[in-house]
């Protein structure tokens, strides 16, 4: 698989109202039990995540995208023996 152009991504999912930043963790690094007011997007661009949440586990491929709803807990785990880094957005809230 080619690797992932951070500002491609960036550009479609602002288009779908999403925003598109960078995270980076350490290996063994867990995010146990979040929750957001909206959508979140997440993206692993180099090493390996596994996301809980929903009732489901996955662990999405590099450049795979992965869709956690609104208010939905989640946990994301770097699981890989090595950094990780991923791209990660946030539906843009509706005004008005």
């Amino acid at each position: 698989m080619s690797p992932v152009d951070q500002q491609t991504v960036a550009r479609e999912w602002r288009a779908r109202g999403f925003s598109c930043d960078l995270w980076v963790d350490p290996p063994g690094q867990v995010w146990e039990d979040y929750r957001h007011a909206t959508d979140e997007l997440v993206m692993p661009i180099v090493g390996r995540l596994e996301l809980e949440f929903g009732g489901r586990c996955v662990r999405p491929a590099p450049g795979e995208e992965v869709l956690i709803p609104a208010g939905v807990f989640h946990t994301v785990r770097n699981i890989g023996g090595t950094t990780a880094q991923w791209l990660y957005g946030y539906k843009r809230m509706q005004t008005g």
